[in-house]
């Protein structure tokens, strides 16, 4: 296996993105058995006088924090301080007595309570009954007006403020009975802060970022170092966020759900140990624990509908099942950010692999330079 065959193959693979301005940039980083190489192509920004893209260029990695999530509450869980099997309502009042609506179309009054209580579990594989891209109704359109279905950025307001807004809605779905994308990490934020008496900055430094010696921030220290975010158009790429944006300042949310900023180096280098039995993040046991499929079939079908049925949940992470839609071998897990970030591993060869860019995705399908780049690196393998 070649490490530089992999990236050999990624520059080949993703030139014409670059050269055709699909993407203004780009950095890709391969590990494999712990061999380590870093390519970056392009340029930060749409702009003639914008810098290179450099193994130092921040991206926001928005939903990839939902790996960083479940590593962050397995440690927690193995120190006691939560327990995935708990109901939340320990931590969070807001949730004790939750009601379910008998119709997700239908409306808010006509709902029943909750048959059992939202566990941290639930939180952490999507399935308690709360998140996006419900069906038009008006539980769909108060999640709106609550502030709690906006895209890749966290929510504008505190955490306590946030759970007193999640807190006086109806779930869509019986805890368990179903799967829902990305607001239960959010809520899972604000329970993580609060069961550790700590701000999840700190968490996420003492736990996760001081043991691999690398950053990984809520806000960018250092914003000129921060890649313009795109999204895609019929007219080609706008501009969706600045370096001068909200990821320039300490947000009011820390988010695990889209929240952290990082290089890609130094997410490959927190992906790495998950590759690799656990390093000094979690034992063999937990990551085995985090990467594994985590649905039953209910569930299951209804993640299904959302990314395809060659994949599951795990625990903060998606898990592939079977062959296709990526190259990425059965058994491996990750996730992509909406704003154009991919990084999985695949535990049978050792290999972790990210490529972070600058251009959003515009739904959960796989993007044609996620495929390219994930064929890339196994034709190198």
């Amino acid at each position: 296996m070649s490490v530089g065959a992999c990236i050999d193959n990624v520059e080949s693979a993703l030139r014409p993105y670059v050269e055709s301005g699909a993407v203004p940039g780009y950095v890709a980083g391969v590990s494999v058995d712990g061999e380590r190489r870093i390519h970056a192509s392009g340029a930060t920004a749409i702009d003639p006088d914008a810098s290179a893209m450099s193994p130092h260029t921040l991206f926001r990695i928005a939903s990839l924090s939902k790996v960083v999530a479940g590593v962050l509450a397995l440690t927690l869980e193995q120190d006691g301080v939560i327990a995935l099997d708990e109901p939340v309502d320990r931590w969070l009042p807001e949730l004790a007595e939750p009601r379910v609506v008998r119709d997700v179309s239908g409306p808010l009054t006509d709902a029943v309570p909750a048959e059992r209580p939202i566990r941290v579990g639930d939180l952490l594989t999507l399935t308690a009954g709360m998140g996006r891209f419900l069906p038009e109704g008006p539980l769909r359109a108060a999640m709106a007006k609550e502030g709690l279905a906006s895209g890749g950025f966290p929510p504008s307001f505190s955490h306590d403020e946030f759970m007193v807004r999640v807190g006086r809605l109806p779930l869509a779905h019986q805890p368990g009975a179903g799967w829902l994308y990305h607001t239960g990490i959010d809520v899972l934020s604000v329970l993580i802060a609060r069961a550790a008496g700590r701000p999840l900055r700190e968490l996420v430094a003492d736990r996760v970022a001081v043991p691999l010696g690398i950053s990984l921030e809520f806000h960018a220290r250092e914003p000129g170092r921060l890649a313009t975010s795109y999204e895609p158009t019929d007219d080609g790429l706008e501009v969706s966020d600045l370096p001068s944006g909200p990821f320039a300042r300490p947000p009011r949310f820390e988010s695990l759900g889209s929240g952290l900023v990082c290089t890609a180096a130094d997410f490959l280098a927190f992906m790495e140990p998950l590759a690799d039995g656990g390093g000094a993040l979690l034992s063999a046991d937990l990551v085995r624990r985090l990467g594994s499929d985590q649905l039953d079939g209910r569930q299951r079908a209804a993640a299904q509908a959302f990314f395809g049925e060659r994949w599951s949940w795990g625990l903060g992470c998606q898990v592939k099942l079977g062959e296709g839609d990526t190259a990425l071998a059965p058994g491996g897990f990750g996730w992509n950010g909406g704003k154009g970030t991919t990084a999985y591993v695949d535990p049978s060869r050792g290999l972790a692999a990210v490529l972070f860019t600058q251009r959003g995705l515009t739904g959960p399908q796989v993007p044609d330079l996620f495929v390219d780049f994930w064929a890339a690196i196994y034709r190198g393998l």
